[in-house]
């Protein structure tokens, strides 16, 4: 099995906490476009031919900027270069980019999957994010994707907006639960150097909420979500029983994946490499039939490392015969004092299969896959 992540490097507008690749011009969007689907076709041996793609991503950037058309040639050149067993397709959207009429040509294409990025229902901190929408849309989307048809949905949030209190979080937490999409992706506000916030943090004009106060709201959304029948099946992500992202869930597993489009990741199971994060230089090379991509060579102590990395976070966390049988590697022996150590204090549980976060792990999961790497 393998996946297909495809990055559209376009938004409206900046949003001042993003640090990820992509423009606000969209000028070039038509022949980004025909790039694209012109390295979909260049790369269709970068996956064995045994590994069927069960999984197809559209990231961004805000793949819901794409006209129907352009969408639907993408996937066209998937189907006709690449083995397909799917399973999940998904687009990332903007609640401002949907309407009836789209969702039930998303669902006639064959996209079964909706990530929303929400962040906020309230409108002062959407303004403040530098958001295109407002909250009125975020909660009317849900209900028109749901009657549209798509059987799959997934809202994002941001906790640790910096307030006097929790009260703002405690709402957003509500209006999720009662809107009820199914699936919920959570992430902290970070302040990211070369970003408008980053900025302002440098200048002294903005003050992050402090670690107490994100690690708070982060016990709030486990509780709030653990008591609406969500289950954490990563750190940041949280779904009802059949709700889960298959292909997140299978980038965190080890499972290889192709990127497409300037700024996107590959792996094909032993290595790793990215795609130049520039749209002209993305564009230029791909034009004279040249990849813009850049492997990068992992050792196997760094391919055990990332695994370890990956897998604590989620609820099936470190397979111990999966890396006997990979890398003859006795994870619980050479790591023994400090897996004791970890498990004693309350931030592992271990039973002879794996290595699981408790709930209190959960608030230190990079810290403890140091304390295991090799």
């Amino acid at each position: 099995m393998a996946g297909i992540y495809i990055h559209i490097p376009f938004c409206k507008k900046a949003c001042h906490y993003c640090d990820f690749h992509f423009s606000t011009n969209r000028k070039n969007l038509p022949e980004m476009v025909e790039m694209i689907k012109k390295e979909i076709v260049l790369r269709k041996n970068y996956l064995n031919s045994d590994q069927s793609i069960e999984t197809i991503y559209f990231g961004g950037g805000t793949p819901s900027i794409l006209p129907i058309p352009a969408l639907e040639g993408i996937l066209e050149t998937v189907h006709k270069y690449y083995s397909l067993d799917l399973k999940e397709l998904t687009v990332e959207a903007n609640p401002d980019d949907l309407d009836g009429g789209t969702v039930k040509k998303y669902v006639d294409i064959g996209i079964d999957r909706l990530s929303i990025g929400v962040q906020s229902f309230h409108n002062d901190i959407l303004k403040f994010y530098n958001r295109s929408h407002n909250a009125e849309q975020s909660l009317n989307v849900i209900d028109l994707v749901k009657d549209g048809g798509i059987k799959k949905l997934s809202i994002d949030l941001i906790f640790g907006f910096p307030y006097k209190d929790h009260s703002l979080w405690e709402r957003d937490l509500e209006l999720a639960i009662e809107k009820d999409p199914g699936h919920i992706s959570s992430y902290g506000l970070t302040i990211e150097s070369k970003t408008a916030l980053g900025n302002w943090t440098e200048k002294g004009s903005f003050s992050p909420a402090s670690e107490d106060f994100m690690a708070e709201e982060f016990e709030m959304l486990q509780k709030s979500m653990k008591n609406s029948g969500y289950i954490q099946y990563e750190i940041s992500n949280f779904g009802k029983e059949g709700m889960f992202g298959l292909h997140n869930r299978n980038y965190w597993r080890g499972i290889p994946y192709l990127g497409i489009g300037p700024g996107a990741h590959s792996f094909d199971g032993k290595n790793r490499g990215h795609n130049v994060a520039h749209n002209p230089k993305y564009i230029h090379a791909l034009s004279k039939n040249e990849l813009a991509f850049h492997k990068d060579f992992l050792s196997p102590t760094d391919r055990i490392n990332e695994y370890l990395l990956t897998a604590l976070r989620t609820i099936w966390g470190i397979d111990i015969d999966h890396l006997r049988a990979l890398y003859q590697l006795d994870i619980m022996t050479l790591k023994q004092k400090e897996i004791a150590q970890l498990a004693e204090g309350g931030m592992i549980s271990c039973s002879s299969k794996a290595i699981v976060l408790t709930e209190k792990g959960k608030l230190l999961a990079d810290y403890i896959a140091s304390r295991i790497f090799v």
